[in-house]
């Protein structure tokens, strides 16, 4: 079954879906085009875009119908021709993606009522088909061909931005379309912050940089973690970074479809309370990934629900003492029957540079 056909599977007579998000037009139509709408129904499928794309479009897409926009003939105009064609009676939409702007509009000028499903509509991403893993596979081997590459140019002296530029210019140039976000690169003290922002400060001996950073290939997104020492270690920095190793090491091999997100969480938790640091380890393990860096499921102490074969997710605990430094270690993982598969390939002893 294709991606089209699974939507189309949602769908009883008089329905049709609204897909408004890039992501959702790229999983349906298998073409990557920045602005558009389309139409799914059993009826027909329709993809309107406007004189920027309708080229790219039209080579492209995939089992829809290709009609140009304009101002003569706006999106509501063209939806509402489409769902009078094929008898659209309610329309699906992507809640999560729409502005409370958009959907006023569309709910005065659409004549189908709009029903929310994004939940169900992202549902069908969560579990990947051999294709998707494929292309998340070259995605991480980009990943980690830039972290072999930017290893060498840490200098002390540098800043955290200037190594950041040196990050982002390894992953585009060993092929990257884009990134999954923008790479967190920190230094010293900054790194007790998880989410913490590349700045001035100099990188400087003693110091841990944590860079945690992604490329995206082909629509598809990668996320890896490293944390490198700066010319030596101090006894609890090398005790904190191994507690981080064993506690990733130990949930990823436990790893397998049919747990729940929680418990590959307590894999790891369990192990970091164990070693006296539990109140530093304040996120969750992991995340779903795909066409964005981060989807369900989740893999935290809240997910509940029995993670699917073929379901691709982070591996990412860490410890982080404020003031003073933090350690996170991430991987990517898809979650099979018979126990995991790892996309990342980098090293992850204790690396002093």
């Amino acid at each position: 079954m294709n991606n089209l056909d699974k939507y189309l599977a949602l769908l009883e007579d008089g329905h049709g879906l609204l897909l408004t998000s890039q992501y959702s037009r790229y999983y349906a139509s298998c073409c990557q085009i920045s602005e558009g709408v389309a139409v799914v129904s059993k009826n027909g499928c329709r993809y309107f875009t406007d004189s920027r794309y309708i080229e790219a479009a039209q080579n492209g897409i995939q089992g829809f119908e290709v009609v140009e926009m304009s101002r003569a003939n706006p999106f509501v105009k063209l939806i509402n021709e489409a769902c009078a064609e094929f008898g659209i009676s309610c329309l699906g939409i992507e809640e999560g993606y729409m502005t409370a702007a958009e959907h006023m509009s569309y709910t005065e000028k659409l004549d189908a009522q709009l029903i929310p499903m994004g939940d169900k509509l992202n549902s069908l991403r969560t579990c990947k088909e051999p294709w998707e893993m494929e292309l998340m596979q070259k995605a991480q081997d980009i990943t980690d061909l830039a972290f072999s590459q930017v290893l060498p140019r840490i200098q002390v002296g540098m800043t955290e931005k200037e190594l950041q530029a040196e990050l982002i210019y390894c992953l585009y140039k060993n092929g990257a379309d884009g990134l999954s976000f923008d790479p967190i690169v920190v230094s010293g003290p900054n790194t007790s912050m998880p989410h913490g922002v590349a700045g001035e400060r100099k990188i400087q001996p003693g110091d841990f940089i944590t860079m945690d950073f992604g490329a995206v290939y082909r629509g598809y997104c990668a996320d890896m973690t490293r944390t490198v020492a700066v010319g030596f270690v101090t006894e609890e920095m090398e005790k904190v970074y191994n507690t981080v190793l064993q506690a990733q090491t130990a949930a990823i091999a436990a790893t397998h479809a049919g747990l729940t997100g929680a418990e590959v969480d307590t894999v790891a938790r369990d192990i970091i309370t164990e070693a006296g640091y539990g109140p530093y380890f304040g996120h969750g393990y992991g995340h779903g990934i795909g066409m964005e860096c981060h989807e369900m499921p989740g893999v935290s102490p809240g997910g509940q629900t029995p993670i699917l074969e073929n379901t691709i997710c982070s591996a990412e605990p860490g410890i982080y003492l404020p003031g003073q430094f933090g350690v996170r270690i991430e991987d990517v993982v898809i979650f099979k029957e018979e126990g995991y598969v790892n996309l990342t390939h980098s090293p992850k002893n204790l690396i002093i540079v």
